[in-house]
């Protein structure tokens, strides 16, 4: 059975682990752990690089101090949760989306509602092209490397959020739009925009925008995970998307 690294997408990542799940079962029963855990071995770099992502937020905001909780030891926890309660999963369908709920009640345990800039939320149309370089420039250098958690960076398995204009803009009008940012912009420079403002985007909005465009979860499913109604899904998501475009056009000229 392949290892996640060779994995070409999150979709075959998904069929992988929806295909585990009966065989995880057996072996618990079966009492086989050294077999069953080398399963789960198989499935957890990708969780890991999402309890990356979501930690080296929370260090660059100032939530808790670099090295005090490390993504290692969250997916050890997690390993634990998959043993313990994976009869909770009555159909392999679920199984995914299981885990990213048990990743996400063990982050929000350490995680708390992090704090955002409610000066930048309400005046993100009004920032000049000089004022995005200058937060740019801040965000980047900020930290002292904290932001990039190297000593965690023990696999493959990490990735940069690599955010793309069509990750913002879905609509056949705006394709002018993108083909004007598209000449104006390096597409490195275009992914550490999107990552730098949605850094400082309410947690609720950022967390909705990664999990639909990077995990590719269904916004129905993210509802699900976050215990909220669709429509208020569908809304962080266009909120998100709508404050994307703002900041591009205002930063750019090409609104």
């Amino acid at each position: 059975m392949p290892t996640t690294t060779s994995y070409q997408n999150k979709k075959e990542f998904r069929l992988f682990v929806t295909q585990a799940h009966t065989t995880l079962i057996e072996l618990k029963k079966e009492g086989q752990q050294d077999s069953f855990n080398d399963l789960v071995l198989k499935i957890m770099p990708e969780l890991k690089a999402y309890v990356q992502r979501r930690l080296r937020t929370a260090i660059k905001k100032g939530h808790f101090s670099k090295g005090k909780y490390k993504a290692a030891d969250i997916i050890d926890q997690l390993f634990i949760e998959v043993y313990d309660n994976i009869e909770e999963v009555t159909h392999e369908k679920d199984f995914y989306l299981w885990l990213y709920k048990k990743t996400n009640e063990l982050l929000e345990d350490i995680i708390i509602e992090e704090e955002f800039d409610e000066l930048f939320f309400k005046n993100i149309d009004e920032y000049t092209k000089p004022e995005w370089d200058e937060m740019e420039e801040k965000y980047s250098t900020d930290g002292g490397g904290d932001l990039l958690l190297l000593e965690e960076l023990d696999d493959m398995s990490y990735n940069h959020n690599d955010y793309t204009l069509n990750h913002v803009f879905i609509e056949n009008k705006e394709k002018d739009m993108i083909d004007k940012i598209d000449k104006s912009i390096s597409e490195e420079r275009i992914q550490q925009h999107i990552e730098m403002v949605l850094h400082n985007l309410p947690p609720n909005i950022r967390t909705v925008f990664e999990l639909f465009t990077y995990e590719h979860l269904e916004l129905e499913e993210i509802a699900q995970l976050r215990n909220s109604s669709l429509s208020e899904v569908e809304q962080l998501l266009e909120d998100a998307r709508r404050l994307l475009k703002l900041s591009l056009f205002n930063r750019y000229q090409v609104g």
